[in-house]
């Protein structure tokens, strides 16, 4: 069975607003090697309209400020994404597909078939798929910053139960970023 992976940025505070980080490179390798080893992205519409098309135009052109940047652009273009949303009309790119059906039924659909696992992202629908138990792993990289406002990874959640994880792995940048990698228990 497909694990689906959440992975964030966000402050000391909560914050989730991608603005608000630091980090540069090396969390571009961090991020390039953790999408090594997915073959779907599953967003919602905001965050895919955050990535997309900057990512893939920044792997046509290699334009990134840094070989870490180009890497991970060339890596998240490869992937195939899925977008649920009810208002995107089309996807920008190629290998994207809208999906206007139950998040539940789809997610469970796609963690039973074969492939790597599946990579989400953002805020909203990350929520909602931790609500209903479906993430499997949390890739939580905590920015020494306090924004003091902004989106919260845990904004919108209700709840029935706390759902434990265990932490499987730590990593400290230069920058002061830490990365913390849990597992659902």
């Amino acid at each position: 069975m497909r694990n689906v992976i959440y992975a964030i940025n966000v402050t000391i505070d909560g914050c989730c607003d991608h603005t608000k980080g630091t980090g540069g490179e090396e969390l571009h390798e961090y991020f390039t090697q953790l999408m090594r080893d997915v073959d779907l992205l599953v967003y919602g519409r905001i965050t895919y309209q955050l990535m997309v098309p900057f990512w893939p135009d920044v792997a046509k052109n290699h334009s990134g400020q840094t070989t870490a940047m180009n890497d991970f652009a060339q890596a998240f273009d490869s992937i195939n994404k899925i977008v649920f949303s009810q208002s995107l009309d089309s996807a920008e790119e190629k290998n994207t597909r809208i999906v206007r059906s139950n998040l539940q039924d789809e997610i469970l659909k796609l963690k039973q078939e074969q492939g790597k696992n599946i990579l989400t992202g953002g805020v909203a629908l990350p929520a909602q798929l931790i609500e209903l138990g479906l993430v499997d792993e949390y890739h939580i990289v905590v920015h020494p910053v306090v924004a003091g406002e902004g989106r919260r990874v845990s904004e919108g959640i209700s709840f029935q139960e706390s759902l434990p994880v265990r932490l499987v792995e730590s990593k400290v940048f230069k920058s002061g970023c830490v990365a913390l990698h849990y597992v659902k228990q």
